[in-house]
């Protein structure tokens, strides 16, 4: 199993959890749990776990996929500059007024859902495509930016993870050959029915769309969307820069939809064959932050070469605007530098291999599932990866069920529909944080109020991943 701290490898992340939510300081939270954590590896010496602390973040970098993750983070707020800029957003709503899809909340919410199924090339892309063009749509409906942050949270990672020819299942994939499978792929195939944690969060929001009802805390931030006209609370702090979510159309400029359209298929294109190129012609063994890296630098290329030759854009302009795109977006690349730094901690900590061991100790034949579901989910709300939790439970759960002679599909499955289920109810995820980002809205009041449906969808999952393991 590995080395690990005990009980007290759990305090440093649950503590950043505890904070962001109470006092909503998501940065300040997330840097004082990365202090605690290396406070107790460097033996409780308060100047010495601050050093290693900074030394964390800075190390984040070292990483060469992280360093990619980050990278993009920043540079996609070129891409929604252009964009918006360019007419491109303004050009899109109108095209869809035209089509009719912008004519009701309903309508919108569907077609943002719906673009999310076919979208599935990456989580963080399909995400950021979204909310580039819903935000505004759903903005002019006064449909809250809560509700455009749990859609876009509930249709990027629950679809992905369902996927096999993305870099989510490469990675899921690489993950059951280590393990010694004979065939990854037909196994991953045979999980998707059982992932029942992905398809109930997918399927809940169809159901919340069309009945147009909402429970919990987003009840009321739909409330205060539709009577005040507020799409955000008096105080929240959206993610990002007012410069990048409200830059209007330039002067002179015919809003036409291709100005943004052109510059999303090139991102969308660019990242399976990315990940053909990275694996060598073998979509599965692709690197993920690689291929997104070249996505949203191909779509930059693409788009300012495509702005110039129709005179948008002068090329002074287009610099000026990447600048100011990746401006309005370095607090999103903080904050996933700091859900990095935080989430190499806890594998300091052992804080996972903890959690699994424990699991481990009540693990039954009939219940292994269930088990696992829940183990998987804690590990990756205390982590805020489920790249990670995969990391650390597929390694557990294949022998285990095997061992058991346990159903080693929904084994597997319950190990991925447990990683998404703990990210979104987690405030240190990275997918969270980008759908939060995306969707311009606070991040904590995302989290809040996306957590009761993610309860339920897991509520309903555990059930059935009990009736799995009989």
């Amino acid at each position: 199993m590995g080395e690990h701290y005990g009980w007290i490898s759990v305090l440093p992340p649950l503590a950043a959890i505890f904070l962001a939510i109470r006092t909503k300081q998501v940065y300040l939270s997330l840097f004082f749990g990365i202090w605690f954590g290396w406070l107790i590896l460097a033996q409780w010496n308060p100047i010495a776990g601050l050093a290693q602390a900074l030394d964390a973040c800075v190390n984040v970098f070292a990483d060469a996929g992280n360093a990619r993750v980050v990278i993009f983070s920043a540079l996609v707020g070129a891409v929604l500059a252009y964009a918006q800029r360019s007419g491109g957003v303004e050009g899109f709503i109108k095209m869809s007024e035209r089509l009719g899809f912008s004519s009701s909340r309903r309508r919108a919410a569907f077609l943002s859902w719906f673009i999310g199924l076919f979208l599935f090339v990456e989580s963080s892309i399909t995400i950021l495509v979204r909310g580039a063009i819903a935000r505004p749509v759903f903005d002019r409906l006064k449909i809250s930016r809560e509700k455009l942050a749990y859609i876009l949270d509930s249709t990027s990672a629950p679809v992905c993870v369902m996927i096999p020819l993305n870099a989510w299942g490469a990675y899921v994939i690489g993950l059951l050959s280590t393990q010694g499978i004979e065939r990854p792929v037909h196994l991953f195939a045979l999980a998707v029915p059982y992932n029942f944690y992905a398809i109930f969060a997918a399927l809940l929001v169809v159901v919340l769309i069309l009945l147009d009802r909402d429970f919990g805390p987003m009840r009321a931030a739909e409330y205060r969307a539709r009577v005040e006209g507020k799409v955000l609370r008096d105080g929240a702090e959206p993610l990002v820069a007012t410069e990048v979510v409200e830059l209007s159309t330039k002067e002179g400029v015919s809003p036409q939809a291709r100005n943004m359209l052109i510059p999303v298929a090139v991102m969308v294109a660019m990242m399976p064959a990315g990940l053909l190129i990275t694996g060598g012609g073998n979509l599965m063994r692709g690197s993920g932050s690689t291929a997104v890296f070249w996505a949203v630098l191909a779509s930059l290329a693409v788009s300012g070469i495509y702005y110039r030759a129709r005179r948008i854009f002068t090329l002074n302009e287009l610099v000026d605007l990447f600048f100011k795109g990746v401006g309005g977006l370095m607090p999103m690349a903080v904050l996933m530098i700091l859900a990095f730094a935080i989430g190499n901690t806890c594998r300091e900590l052992g804080t996972g291999l903890y959690v699994a061991e424990v699991a481990k100790n009540f693990l039954s034949p009939k219940f292994v599932p269930a088990i696992i579901f829940l183990a998987s989910a804690f590990i990756a709300f205390a982590t805020g990866t489920s790249f990670g939790t995969f990391g650390i439970m597929i390694p557990i759960a294949v022998p285990m069920a095997l061992a058991l002679e346990a159903n080693l599909p929904a084994s597997v499955a319950a190990v991925l529909g447990g990683g998404v289920f703990g990210d979104h109810c987690s405030p240190i995820s990275d997918t969270t944080i980008i759908s939060s980002m995306a969707s311009a809205s606070d991040h904590i009041d995302h989290v809040r109020t996306q957590l009761p449906y993610a309860l339920f969808a897991a509520s309903v999952a555990l059930i059935f991943y009990l009736l799995a393991g009989f």
